[in-house]
């Protein structure tokens, strides 16, 4: 009788745990989702380092495909940090394919439809929106690695089986069976038998361990699936479908992985603790990971479907959030096939999404544009500005400005380059190679239609050079199915190709000796200067800036240098 009186007193105590541990654990987990749900639409606050941002780059290196956006233009428009403002998911999978999104521009009409229609039902229906939130703050992230890294890596662990593990297994046994013939003898026996268990299972752990958060991850992930597959989301179905017939597949997963994932939280169940020893002494999780590990390396291609899809949606849930950020300054972009030799763009009030209080700016194009003007007047933030806005109407349907139009594009550019020390190239070398992919890209005749993005064409050499290569370059980047916007201190080439791109500027005033910048986009070329009069407010010479001045102006009226 005390002995059933104990035993229930441990099943109670067990249940206690478990129950307050659950209690906690779903009291914590409702507080952080109401938390995200309020912070709707108030922007990012998650920060990454740099190696935090390869493991998420993970996804879009598993997916390589011609028409992605290069590294080159990725880094000239800053896009590691515009993800970082766009981005708020709240899983692995939305992070990673979220990036993948903006480094793969859309040129299919239906696709974009469908990419408008699915933002825009998480955007109207609230309670579908949380649903879905909620599967994907469920699935999480990995605590340090992609999935993608643990996955490429599990040929790594070659073949294994559980013979030898299902032996030791049979010696614990017949240990336990010696005590009936010898006490003594099958304790000792028993207890090396367990000491060879613990410390051979530590050494088969050790090489497994990293592996198995990725199973956790795995498991997560088709919990997730089994819910968001039950899930009414409009515009979805076919994902929806495909979950259900991915998630069939790994049913054998699910089976054989449940003794292999440990607790996560280390709370100190005591229902966890006897686990783990009998895990160790038993070898049950490296046999059950043994079987795992078989159905996953069969299904690898269901896994990057399932990963895909939540991605998928979460990025359509992202999208509409950061549009929420914009509040009214964004549009849906009108985005069309450019069948014609003429390319054209049309913005109206575009500005950049990280100033603070920006200055808006309108343009409608047929031919190319030269930007002129002085110094921080603002012509490589107009040049990102448009370069950004094309990039995120062709990933994520949504564009900082009020209207924009424009044919689907490849879009490169050639603006914040470096000299490379490491590879031996200075920095003309570098721009040069930087500016011929581009020409390379524009001689293609399948295909959108080239926009292109170049700031300063060959700052890296001498004057006369520069203008002359610079002015052939700009005449072949204006030939053909190809947008080209460029910006230029060389005043000279707003004459030399006056008839192949429309001149616009940006000016500075001079007021109460002190310079100002209105960042206002004006037509023709630029005919103010603000060198030598900075020179003058910091109090050079008069002589010297008198006559740089009378200089200047002789060669803006004759183009000579006297």
């Amino acid at each position: 009788m005390d002995a059933l009186f104990f035993a229930g007193m441990i099943v109670f105590l067990i249940v206690l745990f478990m129950g307050i541990e659950y209690l906690n654990n779903s009291k914590f987990q409702k507080k952080t989702l109401e938390k995200l749900y309020q912070g709707y639409g108030r922007g990012s606050g998650r920060r990454y380092g740099a190696e935090e941002m390869l493991h998420i780059r993970m996804y879009y290196q598993k997916h390589r495909t011609d028409g992605q956006i290069d590294d080159i233009t990725w880094n000239d428009l800053h896009m590691d940090e515009l993800y970082q403002q766009i981005n708020t998911s709240l899983s692995a999978a939305g992070d990673e394919y979220l990036y993948y999104r903006l480094r793969t521009p859309v040129c299919d009409a239906e696709q974009m439809a469908r990419t408008e229609e699915r933002i825009c039902f998480f955007m109207e229906h609230e309670e579908e929106r949380h649903r879905a939130q909620r599967v994907f703050y469920r699935l999480g992230r990995m605590r340090k690695f992609s999935i993608y890294e643990y996955l490429d890596h599990l040929d790594l662990l070659g073949e294994r089986n559980n013979g030898r593990y299902l032996l030791f297994d049979l010696a614990i046994l017949a240990c336990v069976g010696l005590m009936a013939f010898s006490m003594p003898v099958g304790i000792v026996s028993l207890l090396i038998v367990l000491c060879h268990n613990l410390i051979d299972y530590f050494k088969e752990y050790k090489e497994i361990e990293p592996y198995i958060s990725s199973f956790r991850y795995i498991r997560r992930l088709l919990g997730c699936v089994e819910e968001m597959r039950r899930e009414k989301i409009s515009g979805f179905s076919e994902e929806q479908e495909r979950l259900q017939i991915c998630y069939q597949s790994l049913k054998g997963f699910l089976r054989n992985s449940y003794l292999v994932i440990s607790s996560e939280t280390g709370t100190g169940n005591p229902l966890e603790v006897i686990l783990d020893y009998l895990r160790m002494l038993f070898y049950f999780d490296l046999i059950q990971f043994n079987r795992a590990l078989m159905a996953v390396r069969g299904h690898m291609d269901e896994i990057d479907e399932m990963i895909t899809i939540l991605g998928r949606m979460e990025t359509a849930v992202v999208a509409g959030e950061y549009r929420t950020y914009l509040g009214t300054a964004y549009c849906a972009p009108k985005l069309h096939y450019e069948e014609d030799a003429a390319v054209s763009l049309r913005v109206e009030e575009l500005y950049h999404p990280f100033l603070k209080e920006p200055v808006k700016n309108s343009l409608t194009v047929r031919r190319g544009v030269l930007l002129t003007g002085s110094n921080a007047s603002g012509k490589s933030t107009f040049l990102r500005s448009v370069a950004t806005a094309a990039l995120l109407s062709q990933t994520i349907h949504t564009c900082p400005a009020s209207y924009y139009e424009a044919p689907f594009f490849r879009i490169f550019s050639s603006m914040s380059l470096k000299d490379d020390p490491m590879g031996g190239d200075s920095y003309y070398m570098v721009e040069i190679k930087s500016i011929k992919r581009i020409l390379d890209q524009t001689k293609q005749e399948e295909g959108p239609p080239v926009v292109c993005f170049v700031d300063e064409v060959l700052r890296g050499t001498n004057t006369i050079e520069r203008i002359a290569a610079s002015t052939q370059i700009m005449k072949m980047l204006a030939k053909g199915r190809t947008l080209c916007f460029a910006a230029t201190h060389d005043v000279e080439l707003t004459r030399l190709l006056e008839k192949e791109y429309d001149n616009y500027h940006f000016e500075e005033r001079i007021e109460e000796n002190d310079i100002f910048f209105p960042y206002t986009l004006m037509e023709g070329p630029a005919v103010s200067r603000n060198a030598i009069a900075l020179l003058k407010m910091l109090g050079y010479d008069e002589k010297i800036t008198a006559e740089a001045e009378e200089k200047a102006t002789r060669f803006l009226e004759s183009g000579k240098w006297e």
